[in-house]
């Protein structure tokens, strides 16, 4: 063999080994995957074309002319996920911590920019200590560059990232730029600073899971969209989210042979909402009876759960489903729902997703917490999310549609293409008996038995107007339609609604200025 192809393979060989055996050892022993075995488990076999595999960094100080390794803690290329062509970046803890460095960087974000030209998503496997510290500014520009193309990449190509260790400090910032976050229990974090520095300035003593573990982002602040058990759940989750999603913003969702009968009807819709308008029940029932068997990929299901948001199919075609859900808060809205659904509504939008909205929503939660916190501004949100969006807008009215809940909630008045109710739906300014309680309080205080006065009234005001007859009288309900219907229905407005044209703005403007 000639010697220059003998240095070709040491050097590929020396690639793989990131920051050497020993570091691979510790890796193991932590009780995580390497950078490498990763992309094995994510991309379809064979299929990962790697580049910038001996790039290195510059840096002299500190030392650092000794501390080499090729590739310079990150592995970035191109493969395949079910056949499909993803970009790809994966963070190598093994050399210095995975830390971001110049070169290190600048392999990212010529990644992006190939995947804008290429049009495919971006997914990053991050496990990073932070920023190269002996590199200094030079670390901070690579982060700059990576963020700019975050921006530039968004609602263009998807972004995926999945945070398979420590994130911290300007690290934070691209993962909250993509579209969605992977955290495993356990195992991942995220923070801006960590708990010694918040020790230090406010003597409060924090762990890393208190302080910015994965059920911390996916509960409480929502910034992580999945939490997972193991890297390898993690892993099999991002395959199953690339499956709903399209390459870019210029092609339409897979289509997929579900199977399922797109005529198919369950009878067992008719009698899943209680009688009593104040009764729970499981709004993913629904869900799960109308789309495709098996489809419904719930995305943040743990933030803010008196809302649901995820992907399905109906027919196989990839759908944004939004909905209230009654056994949280009744299904009232507030500002974490708000800024739940409001996201969604627009990734769906810029990825051509149709949105199919499932009403049952009293209002908005009162109080001074959510007053003081912003309810107003976070409220509305969701109305400009759905106003702007132009894709397919399908809505089914369920039971309750009150007040500013029912505008927001993809209502005909917003763009909505189709507003489907069901026979029990109440569409009103509030409930029968608030409203009642306000436009007979004079009678109800001088009758010797108010409440029985209470119940004849409440009874005359939903016969009369809490119901969706009125509202399809008007035009804002084009079809009230039995349960049991609705899964053949939504198939057949999406097939019609499929070649949908709604260029906005009508006017020249540069961008909206969203209430964020």
């Amino acid at each position: 063999m000639k010697d220059v192809f003998k240095t070709l393979f040491e050097l590929r060989e020396k690639a793989k080994l990131g920051g050497g055996e020993e570091y691979i050892k510790k890796q193991h022993s932590a009780g995580k995957l390497t950078a490498r075995e990763r992309l094995e488990l994510l991309l379809d076999k064979g299929s990962f074309i790697e580049l910038d595999e001996f790039v290195v960094h510059r840096c002299r100080e500190f030392g650092m002319e000794k501390r080499v390794a090729l590739g310079d803690g990150v592995i970035v290329g191109f493969g395949k996920i079910d056949g499909r062509l993803v970009a790809i970046y994966a963070q190598d803890f093994t050399f210095m911590g995975g830390s971001v460095g110049e070169m290190h960087a600048l392999k990212i974000a010529r990644l992006y920019e190939l995947a804008l030209k290429i049009g495919v998503p971006v997914i990053g496997l991050n496990d990073s200590g932070g920023a190269r510290i002996q590199e200094g500014v030079d670390s901070l520009r690579g982060y700059g560059e990576i963020f700019y193309r975050n921006v530039l990449a968004s609602g263009v190509i998807p972004q995926i990232v999945a945070i398979m260790g420590p994130c911290a400090g300007g690290a934070v910032y691209s993962p909250a730029l993509a579209d969605f976050i992977f955290m495993i229990r356990k195992t991942s974090y995220m923070f801006i600073t960590g708990p010694k520095v918040v020790k230090a300035a406010l003597g409060e003593e924090v762990t890393f899971e208190e302080l910015g573990g994965a059920e911390v982002h996916a509960k409480l602040s929502g910034v992580a969209h999945f939490i997972c058990e193991d890297e390898e759940e993690t892993l099999e989750k991002i395959r199953r989210l690339i499956s709903y999603l399209p390459s870019n913003n210029m092609d339409d969702p897979p289509l997929v042979d579900t199977g399922d009968d797109p005529e198919r009807m369950d009878e067992e819709l008719d009698e899943i909402i209680p009688e009593d308008p104040i009764k729970p029940y499981d709004v993913r029932e629904v869900i799960e009876r109308v789309v495709d068997v098996n489809t419904f990929f719930e995305v943040q299901e743990n933030f803010a759960p008196n809302a649901i948001v995820g992907f399905a199919r109906l027919n196989g075609m990839t759908v944004g489903i939004v909905a209230n859900q009654p056994l949280v808060y009744g299904g009232s809205l507030d500002i974490n729902s708000a800024d739940k659904i409001s996201r969604f509504v627009r990734f769906c939008d810029a990825f051509n997703i149709p949105i199919i909205t499932f009403v049952d929503v009293p209002g908005f939660i009162p109080g001074t917490n959510q007053e003081h916190g912003g309810v107003i501004r976070h409220g509305a949100k969701i109305i400009y999310a759905y106003s702007e969006a132009t894709v397919p807008k399908l809505t089914v009215i369920l039971r309750k549609a009150y007040g500013g809940g029912y505008i927001a909630m993809g209502s005909k008045h917003l763009g909505a293409d189709i507003v489907l109710a069901w026979p029990i739906a109440e569409i009103a300014v509030m409930g029968p008996q608030g409203a009642i309680e306000i436009i007979y309080k004079r009678e109800i205080a001088k009758a010797p038995n108010p409440q029985e006065l209470i119940e004849k009234f409440t009874r005359d005001y939903r016969e009369k107007f809490a119901n969706p007859y009125v509202a399809a009288n008007r035009g804002y309900v084009d079809k009230v339609i039995m349960p049991h219907e609705t899964r053949p229905i939504l198939i057949k407005m999406l097939k019609m609604l499929s070649t949908k044209r709604d260029l906005i703005p009508k006017v020249p403007k540069k961008h909206g200025v969203m209430p964020v």
